[in-house]
């Protein structure tokens, strides 16, 4: 199919139940669909959105273009949990359906108010020329998951000097006042986190750029986020086209997190004395949500995805997954990603083991569920190699130098190749000449792999073929292992 505008932007009742069988029988012949992961029944998944704790549950949407693996009409999708982990689906909930968001409902965030969840998406419309028009809108959802949209936009333009790049508010409430952090383009063609302030919820007043750095952070900024954890700020925010000279990244788009020691709000003052980093050091994440939870936890998910990028899915008809929930935490001015406690409810049938390895080259599992959680202790002298879904000639290989302190992803032997542009593997440092603990979970066609309890996290899709269902280590030198293994069981919906 040749995906024309005309295609992308038709509406979704216009489509045939013809064409909406045919495409869920495309996606029901597809490999690489996963078990406990969030993903699109058919058509493109991405950016999650108001991810949120409201009437004794936990509620998730994301962005959804049902009808097929490209960027087009959008709406939301959303789901809700008893536990983080396994999820209900309940369809779509926010589609575009008035004059303020005709061309799609873009990324928002949600926050309970009262007895009510309360929404704030962009609302995103064209006109004749294809000129974009950007409204941010609200709307309620009572105990009974049903959505009214509010009639008229809460914020009805962008302010002077700022472009149509002007999208994806997160909502929180903070000092007994309401505050929106939006991504923003300047008129010098320059990303930005701008800040709004209500009083209830109706009436926004623009405050202004929040003055991260002195440096450009690229030319648009997407999908802020401003978490508190221990009392300190944090920012999470992908800005697209960052020069590498500012952060390292590989990916075409980066998401990162930056800790804060002091923030204003009314001021829109911002004072770090962290430096910037990755969010994620693999390959796929992008337009992470994250927010203060009731409990006390901070907790993030992300899409597993990235901008302009084809994946082996489309052909099938869909595309892309979010993340397992994380809970994030500071240690030693460090951000730490674990997945949250609930997900040790999917464990299944438990394995475990030890071993010496002393150059030489071991299977130490050899098949492998396609869904699985395998925590592995390494302490050894050179280097080794963690071959995962292995079968004769292709494997997921985490390469580990303990002398310089070197962990690498490489998927360029990992099954059906894609994005290689933009490189085939990912290395980050980890200390040298210690142990090291990684907590990897594999689903069909995705790994995320925790690094030391959390200290880094590599998040990849990979696309392996049926018999890629070995783990085997081979060790330089010599290697002293003990790990746990589990399957996983499929999640509800």
């Amino acid at each position: 199919m040749e995906w024309n505008r005309a295609l992308r932007y038709k509406k979704f009742d216009d489509w045939s139940d013809q064409d909406k069988k045919e495409l869920l029988e495309k996606v029901q012949h597809s490999p690489w669909r996963m078990d406990v992961h969030i993903q699109p029944r058919s058509g493109l998944l991405n950016d999650p959105n108001g991810f949120s704790y409201y009437n004794h549950q936990w509620h998730l949407f994301y962005q959804s273009y049902p009808m097929g693996p490209v960027h087009g009409l959008k709406a939301w999708y959303h789901l809700i949990s008893d536990d983080l982990t396994h999820w209900e689906e309940k369809g779509l909930a926010l589609v575009p359906d008035n004059p303020y968001d005709s061309h799609g409902c873009y990324s928002g965030s949600a926050l309970p108010v009262d007895d009510k969840l309360f929404i704030m998406y962009t609302g995103n419309v064209r006109d004749a020329d294809w000129q974009r028009y950007p409204y941010q809108i609200g709307a309620w959802m009572d105990g009974a998951n049903k959505i009214e949209k509010i009639k008229t936009p809460l914020i009805a333009s962008q302010p002077d000097h700022y472009t149509d790049h002007f999208r994806d508010p997160q909502v929180i409430r903070r000092n007994d006042r309401y505050y929106a952090l939006l991504g923003a383009q300047n008129d010098q063609l320059i990303g930005e986190i701008v800040l709004f302030e209500s009083e209830d919820l109706s009436n926004w007043s623009f405050i202004g750029p929040l003055n991260i750095s002195d440096q450009s952070l690229g030319f648009m900024i997407e999908c802020p986020n401003l978490i508190f954890i221990d009392e300190k700020p944090v920012l999470i925010f992908c800005p697209q086209g960052l020069d590498k000279n500012i952060l390292d990244y590989r990916n075409i788009y980066p998401n990162v997190s930056l800790i804060g020691d002091q923030i204003n709000l009314d001021k829109a003052t911002f004072v770090s004395n962290h430096a910037l980093h990755n969010f994620d050091e693999g390959f796929d994440c992008y337009a992470t949500q994250a927010f203060n939870a009731p409990d006390g936890r901070a907790l993030a998910v992300s899409w597993v995805g990235l901008p302009e990028i084809n994946y082996p899915t489309d052909p099938y008809g869909w595309a892309h997954c979010l993340s397992l929930v994380k809970e994030l935490s500071i240690k030693n001015g460090q951000l730490y990603q674990n997945p949250v406690r609930e997900t040790a409810t999917l464990r299944q049938d438990h394995a475990q083991s030890q071993g010496t390895l002393d150059r030489q080259s071991r299977i130490i599992i050899k098949d492998c569920a396609p869904a699985y959680e395998f925590a592995i202790n390494l302490r050894g002298k050179g280097s080794c190699r963690l071959a995962l879904a292995k079968n004769e000639t292709q494997s997921l290989d985490l390469d580990i130098d303990f002398q310089t302190g070197m962990l690498t992803l490489d998927r360029a032997n990992a099954g059906v190749p894609f994005s290689e542009a933009y490189g085939t593997a990912r290395c980050t440092t980890i200390s040298k000449d210690e142990p090291l603990h990684l907590q990897i979970f594999i689903d069909h066609s995705i790994a995320e792999i925790f690094v030391n309890h959390g200290y880094k996290v590599l998040t990849a899709r990979f696309f392996p073929n049926d018999d890629q269902t070995q783990i085997s280590l081979r060790a330089s030198v010599y290697l002293d292992y003990n790990y746990d293994y589990w399957r996983l069981s499929k999640r509800k919906g």
